[in-house]
C-alpha cells in the first residue's frame, strides 16, 4: 500500500494528463481544481476525437451534468477506449435516477467498467436498484444509509464506490475507508463534487493498481483542503478562491489524519 502522502507526491510530481469529460458547468472549476492539485486536465469530449485522445491520457473522466446524445457518442468512446487500454476512468453519474434518458446512458456507461464511481448518497443508492430521496443533483439521503449499497455494487461491478457527503465512504467491496473533513460552504459552490469526481482521475492516473487508495487519497485532500479553506473564509465566494489556493499548497502529510480505515 503507497501511503496517501506518497500518492499527492506523485500527482504533482508527473502532472498527469487527464481526459474529463464533464457538463458545462462544472468545467472551469474542474479545470482549476485539477491544476492547483497538480494534474493536466484535457476537457476533450467531441465524438471525432474522444476516443482517440483517450489513448493519450492516462486516465479518463466521464460525468453525465449536461448530456447531449453526441456528448454520449464521445463518452462511451473514451470509456471504451479506457477500459481496452488497462486505463483507469471514473464515472460521476449525476443524478441518473432523474429521468429514463439518464438511467440508459449510465446503464450503457456502468457496461463499460468504470474503475471508479463517485455520486452522493441518493445517486449510490439509486444505481444499486434502492430506493432514495433525491431531488435532482441533490442528495435526500445520508452517506451512512448507502454504505450497504456501495459495498454491494463494488462486488458487482468490480470498481471502487466513493459515497461523498459530510463524512465519505469508500469501498472496493472488500476494504473501506470513511474521510472525514470539508466545510459546510462546499455544497455553496457549484460543480465541486464533480471537480472531487476529477481529482480521483488524476490520483488513479498516477496509481492505477492502487485505484482504491487513490481514490482515498483524492477524498483526503479535498476535506484537508475544504476544512483550511473554510477557516476564515467570509462565505461561497471567497471560500471558492482560498480552496483552490490551499489545494496547491497542501501539506502532504495532513492527508492520513483524515481518513479511518474499517
Amino acid at each position: 500500500m503507497t501511503s496517501h502522502s506518497e500518492l499527492l507526491a506523485r500527482l504533482r510530481a508527473q502532472s498527469p494528463l487527464v481526459q474529463i469529460i464533464t457538463n458545462h458547468v462544472a468545467m472551469n472549476i474542474t479545470a482549476n481544481v485539477m491544476l492547483a492539485a497538480g494534474a493536466s486536465p484535457a476537457m476533450v469530449h467531441a465524438e471525432e476525437e474522444a476516443g482517440e485522445f483517450a489513448s493519450l491520457a492516462r486516465a479518463v473522466v466521464v460525468n453525465i451534468g449536461t448530456l447531449s446524445t453526441p456528448w454520449i457518442v464521445g463518452m462511451k468512446r473514451a470509456a471504451a477506449a479506457a477500459t481496452a487500454a488497462g486505463k483507469p476512468w471514473v464515472l460521476d453519474p449525476v443524478a441518473h435516477f432523474a429521468t429514463g434518458f439518464r438511467r440508459r446512458t449510465v446503464a450503457e456507461l456502468m457496461a463499460l467498467r468504470p474503475s471508479v464511481v463517485r455520486g452522493n448518497a441518493s445517486e449510490i443508492l439509486a444505481l444499486a436498484g434502492a430506493a432514495s430521496a433525491g431531488q435532482g443533483v441533490d442528495s435526500g439521503d445520508p452517506v451512512e444509509r448507502a454504505e450497504a449499497a456501495a459495498r454491494q455494487l463494488a462486488v458487482a461491478h468490480r470498481a471502487v464506490i466513493a459515497v461523498t457527503g459530510e463524512v465519505d465512504f469508500v469501498t472496493d467491496g472488500q476494504r473501506a475507508a470513511r474521510i472525514d473533513g470539508g466545510s459546510p460552504l462546499m455544497p455553496k459552490v457549484t460543480a465541486l463534487g464533480c471537480a472531487l469526481s476529477a481529482l480521483c482521475g488524476g490520483f488513479a492516473a498516477v496509481a492505477p493498481g492502487e485505484v482504491f487508495d487513490a481514490t482515498v487519497a483524492a477524498l483526503a485532500m479535498f476535506a484537508a483542503a475544504g476544512s483550511e479553506a473554510g477557516r476564515g473564509a467570509a462565505g461561497p465566494g471567497s471560500f471558492a478562491v482560498r480552496f483552490l489556493d490551499v489545494l496547491s499548497t497542501l501539506d502532504a502529510a495532513v492527508l492520513a489524519d483524515r481518513v479511518t480505515t474499517l
